[in-house]
């Protein structure tokens, strides 16, 4: 097990290889769909809006060396106000393939989570950034949740909902495996590989017979 306290720096994501398990603690941001539209238009491709300024400080601060999640968690307040994440499980990653490279190298990000993997664009940014793809594990969200232990903020809850929102939780012990390391591995690609050949054979055997 790799324990890994976040932030964390591009000399400690180079140290981690496909098969890794790893035990996070410290700051994660969560993103789904609209945070990561939100991001490619307003920062990456554009300048973010006046209104945002404290928050585009906020979220250059936070996934500066930072851990994005891909997840929307379930979450309720309690009678203070206080927000608790109930279920935080993995939403499938490949949705975001179109803007996750490019979020990676212009933030600095070292580390994406989520269920399923990336393709070719991601492992790139992935290399050429200094990042990692985390796997977690899908259907364990309560799980997953237990090793949330705080919500330090929400953002753009009201302009994407909650789920969409970016949601900044302080972790402890939360596990995952690296399927996707900075070296330019996939253990995605390679099971993808595997399963191309073996249909192929087997297409094979069907046209011999």
């Amino acid at each position: 097990m790799n324990r890994i306290e976040l932030p964390i720096t591009r000399e400690r994501i180079e140290e981690l290889h496909v098969g890794d398990l790893v035990s996070l603690h410290g700051i994660i941001v969560t993103a789904r769909d609209a945070a990561h539209k939100y991001l490619i238009e307003n920062y990456v491709n554009g300048t973010p809006p006046a209104a945002d300024k404290k928050l585009a400080d906020r979220l250059y601060g936070l996934l500066n060396d930072g851990i994005i999640y891909h997840c929307g968690p379930v979450v309720h307040q309690d009678e203070t106000g206080k927000w608790h994440v109930t279920a935080a499980g993995p939403t499938t990653s490949i949705r975001e393939e179109p803007y996750q490279g490019p979020i990676i190298e212009h933030f600095g990000v070292r580390g994406v989570i989520g269920k399923g993997g990336m393709g070719q664009k991601t492992l790139d940014a992935c290399k050429k950034a200094g990042a990692v793809y985390l796997h977690a594990v899908g259907g364990a969200a309560s799980l997953l949740a237990s090793a949330i232990v705080d919500v330090i903020e929400v953002h753009k809850a009201d302009e994407f909902g909650l789920p969409e929102a970016f949601w900044v939780l302080q972790v402890e012990d939360f596990q995952a495996l690296v399927t996707m390391d900075s070296h330019g591995e996939s253990l995605h690609k390679d099971v993808q590989d595997h399963s191309t050949g073996i249909l192929g054979g087997l297409m094979d055997e069907i046209r011999d017979q």
